[in-house]
């Protein structure tokens, strides 16, 4: 079965009630997660958190406003490829990334390696690849995050096979199988938080686990069908789309198969 491995990249701080309602003013951690995906001798990663490549490409210009809005803790040392270093594994010993979507604290650590091909989805690609200045800010979106040859070797998941989920993944129906991941890696689209946002169901020894990225920032989130402030809709690509997935968690959650990890799930 497929082995995940969990890394704390970073993290961001806010007020609470931004990411959900009724939370109060107090400023919460929200540490940016990446996950390493081992099937066999297989390995993928599944985003990459923050790196100094984010301080480098928001220094200046309109992108210092994300920077300031979401206030950012990233020790270099902390970065993924130094992580996965430390552990023996250099850029070369990964087959892809797989990116959730293309949000700056889940795309800043691509230029740490290079030579490795991306998978997302096609559909958002398209939507943000020649977003500039105030768009690309809307999206969330940095350019320069993003390697030159990224689209080189870029793999889009529409182009997996297609298959119906299992009924224990209910109310989820359909999805894509990673390619060489035996079917134990599938990637599913979670729309709403942002252009081709998906998620990833991953079977395990302990049964299948939903690496849900952003389709909630909190667990009591998809627990009480709570969402965020209102304001918090400004950076959502599709607001009724994102509370359609957070109901679909609720039920997912509520069936008690399927254990969710969300990226930025922290002190709130």
């Amino acid at each position: 079965m497929a082995k995940i491995t969990a890394f704390e990249v970073g993290y961001c701080t806010h007020i609470g009630c931004m990411a959900l309602k009724g939370a109060g003013l107090r400023v919460c951690k929200f540490p940016s997660r990446a996950w390493l995906l081992e099937v066999g001798d297989r390995r993928w990663l599944w985003d990459t958190g923050y790196a100094s490549w984010f301080e480098h490409y928001t220094r200046r210009g309109v992108f210092q406003i994300y920077r300031q809005v979401t206030p950012v803790c990233f020790d270099p040392n902390e970065s993924l490829a130094r992580q996965l270093y430390a552990r023996g594994m250099v850029g070369g010993d990964i087959d892809a990334i797989i990116l959730s979507h293309f949000h700056a604290d889940h795309v800043a650590g691509l230029r740490d390696f290079p030579q490795v091909a991306c998978i997302c989805s096609g559909e958002g690609w398209a939507q943000v690849r020649s977003l500039r200045g105030f768009a690309a800010l809307r999206h969330a979106f940095v350019p320069g995050l993003f390697p030159e040859d990224f689209e080189s070797s870029l793999r889009f998941i529409e182009s997996f096979d297609a298959l119906t989920l299992p009924a224990a993944l209910a109310p989820f129906t359909h999805g894509y199988v990673l390619p060489d991941s035996n079917g134990q890696v599938i990637l599913v689209p979670l729309p709403g938080h942002a252009a081709g946002h998906i998620g990833a169901f991953v079977l395990t020894d302990d049964g299948w686990t939903l690496l849900a990225a952003d389709a909630a920032w909190s667990p009591t989130s998809y627990r009480e069908l709570r969402g965020p402030s209102r304001l918090a809709h400004l950076v959502m690509s599709d607001p009724p789309a994102w509370y359609r997935t957070l109901e679909q968690l609720n039920r997912l959650w509520q069936n008690g198969v399927v254990d969710i990890r969300l990226c930025h799930e922290g002190d709130l």
